[in-house]
Order: structure tokens, then sequence, then C-alpha cells
């Protein structure tokens, strides 16, 4: 269960990216509703919804939609989710969202996050108004019957709060200093 709860504010931060800046969830260009998504390089399961992250981005953005990708893995552990790492695969994926480095893994604890992915979706008041998994089918996107991530949305577009708040995350634990 997230530290942050449900119609809780988000918990601001400053972190850098893998495109060069340093974000805030404060920042206008993120638009009003943000998706802060705790993810890594190296998980199966992140690599598998990383292509439907890219559409939901390319999806929503006309709507003010911001999603904000974060990785708070141990990378001496795990060299692959390194910084250097992070901007290869930003590069190579070719994210349409920045890709955060949590180094102190201050901001997954502050939010709670458990695994990767996992979602916190906040409303143009920055309350939360869904967490947990993009959606029910990791393995085959043609086989999703419940796309938790966009009803959450498309709920939140229309009237400010999510037809379901809370799924569990599916994925791999944070990988914790």
């Amino acid at each position: 269960m997230p530290n942050i709860k449900l119609n809780d504010p988000y918990v601001n931060f400053l972190l850098p990216a893998t495109d060069g800046i340093n974000y805030s969830l404060d920042l206008p260009s993120l638009g009003k509703i943000k998706v802060v998504i705790f993810s890594c390089n190296h998980c199966p399961y992140a690599q598998a919804w990383e292509d439907r992250i890219i559409s939901i981005q390319k999806k929503y953005s006309n709507d003010g939609v911001s999603v904000i990708m974060i990785s708070s893995n141990n990378s001496t552990e795990y060299p692959e989710d390194s910084f250097e790492k992070m901007k290869e695969r930003h590069t190579e994926k070719n994210f349409n969202f920045p890709y955060l480095y949590d180094e102190t893994q201050e901001i997954a604890k502050m939010y709670g996050a458990e695994r990767t992915p996992e979602v916190f979706v906040f409303d143009e008041f920055g309350l939360l108004r869904y967490t947990g998994a993009i959606d029910d089918n990791y393995e085959d996107e043609s086989a999703v019957t419940s796309s938790y991530l966009m009803n959450a949305l498309d709920s939140i577009i229309q009237d400010n709060k999510a037809d379901v708040e809370i799924t569990d995350a599916v994925g791999c634990t944070i990988k914790w200093k």
C-alpha cells in the first residue's frame, strides 16, 4: 500500500532526467494531470509495458496528461539501471516522456512505491486519484481485458474521479540499497 493515500497531494521532487533537465511536478510544461510511474531498465514487466506507456502518453497528451517515469533501483547491485544506462534506454525506446533518476531512493520511499512498474495518477489539483497497475496483462497487450490506467485517465478527464482507484501493481520489486 502506498505511503501516499487516495486524495493525498503529490509529493514533489526535483530529479535529474535522461534528457538533461531536472524535473519537478510543479513545472507548468507537465500539464494538469500527472502520471508518475516507478519503473526501471532491467525488469521484464517494466520492459513489457514500455511501448504501452509511450502510446498512453501520445494518446492523452492533448488532454493535459504527462507521464513521468522514475527509476529508483539500486544501480550498484543492478548496473543496467544506472543513470547512463537509463539515458541509453530513453534513446533506444524513444520515450516521449521524461525518465528521471531517484538515486537516493527517497522519492520511491515517500510515495511508498514497491514495484516496477507502479503507477500514481494525480488530478489537476495534485490529488492522488489512481494507483496500481497499467493494465491486467503485461505479457500480451492483445489479451488485455482491463486497461486500468487508461480507464482512470478517461474518468479523471471527464469528472475528476477514477472509476477504479486502486489495483495491485504487478512487476519486479524495487531493488533497495
